[in-house]
């Protein structure tokens, strides 16, 4: 039996993980789940998977949680504090690590995660955006197994020849064909973006997602991030990655090659797709995604975004470019003025502006000799950098 850890496990990619393993009884168990404080979804999740343990970041969670699985034969150990959240990324008896927490909060589990040798699942896009020399030297140094789970990154895996890992140049590959779907403002008018309420922002016309992904799909601002992490997973530069928007979100990406095939991977728009392939790898399991019907898709389109729509995108690029810190300043930018537009304390149009403006206030520098913890400092920086640009905001 593989024992499976889920961090994040009450978010889309934790639910569609449950949902495949659960298929899966004969092979996989689950070690552990963690939250912040969705106490009633937990709940119910622990119920039906019966983990050794559960972790609840929030300590008054975790003790509405011990309350509510009291009722339980053999209820899991409840743990709180974020660093439990690494304490059962690294259990001995844990083979296989979904990282799903959003953000930069979950860069300090999938670390441990890696250091503990474990298969990695890696959902997290942020971790690598902010930390990836330390991440991939980590699971190097340790022998972990890191294979991505977002759609597109899932997808490249799957049309990368076997010896990408030594360096795009001397394998064929010409560049990466980075897909996205527009989001819900593709055809709507730069003009009248200001006006866009957080409800729209977070209508994606193909995927179920969080508020806070949403509204990077609306941006772009996710695709951006895609292309550092691609950087870090594919050992290549920005300058090999090119966004191709593509509505109907059926091709999740392809890789052209130097004799000019290009390799796609195609599917439903649904997570499951990538969680199983990463669960099984090298093999294949059913996921319960429906088949995909061709006839009734009928058709596929492709555009080049618009950079006047898209500002988060050049942005991201430019991060990628600088290198360094810069990824790390975009990244908690980005996070702070997502919240504040969800928040309705800045517009729309107005979370370019503050990542630019903090990107402008601090510098690419190089990540020194403190790793991590010059890393988070850079991030803490960067972070009441673009507090105060959002405060200094009128909506």
């Amino acid at each position: 039996m593989i024992g499976v850890t889920v961090l994040g496990s009450t978010g889309s990619i934790g639910v569609n993980t449950i949902d495949v393993v659960m298929r899966h009884p004969e092979r996989f168990r689950v070690v552990a789940l963690s939250a912040h404080r969705n106490v009633e979804r937990m709940a119910e999740q622990c119920r039906r998977t019966r983990p050794a343990y559960a972790v609840m970041v929030d300590p008054d969670a975790a003790e509405r949680l011990r309350t509510a699985l009291a009722d339980m034969q053999q209820p899991p150990e409840v743990i709180a504090g974020s660093e439990a959240l690494e304490t059962v990324a690294a259990l001995p008896e844990t083979d296989y690590v979904m990282a799903a927490i959003v953000g930069a909060a979950g860069l300090k589990s999938t670390l441990a995660a890696a250091r503990a040798g474990k298969r990695l699942l890696l959902a997290n896009k942020e971790a690598l955006v902010v930390a990836g020399d330390i991440v991939m030297q980590a699971a190097s140094l340790n022998g972990a197994t890191l294979l991505p789970i977002d759609s597109e990154h899932n997808a490249i895996f799957q049309c990368m020849p076997p010896t990408f890992a030594d360096g795009l140049d001397g394998c064929g590959v010409d560049r990466i064909l980075l897909t996205a779907s527009g989001g819900p403002f593709r055809d709507v008018s730069p003009t009248s973006l200001a006006d866009v309420t957080p409800d729209q922002a977070c209508a994606h016309p193909n995927w179920r997602m969080g508020r806070k992904i949403s509204v990077d799909s609306a941006t772009m601002m996710n695709k951006g991030l895609e292309i550092i992490e691609a950087c870090w997973l594919f050992s290549t530069s920005p300058a090999k990655i090119q966004v191709v928007i593509h509505p109907q979100s059926v091709v999740h990406s392809m890789v052209q090659y130097t004799d000019g095939s290009v390799l796609a991977q195609l599917g439903n728009p649904d997570m499951r797709t990538p969680i199983a392939h990463a669960l099984a790898w090298p093999s294949r399991m059913a996921s319960g995604v429906e088949p995909l019907d061709l006839f009734t898709i009928a058709q596929l389109d492709f555009e080049p975004p618009e950079p006047a729509r898209f500002p988060c995108l050049d942005l991201a690029y430019r991060a990628a470019s600088e290198a360094g810190t810069s990824p790390v300043v975009l990244n908690a930018a980005n996070e702070v003025a997502v919240a504040a537009f969800l928040d309705e304390r800045i517009r729309f149009t107005e979370i370019a502006t503050v990542v630019e403006q903090t990107m402008d206030a601090l510098p690419a520098e190089p990540v020194d000799a403190g790793g991590l913890e010059h890393v988070l400092f850079v991030d803490s920086q960067a972070r009441e950098i673009a507090e105060r640009i959002v405060r200094a905001s009128v909506v």
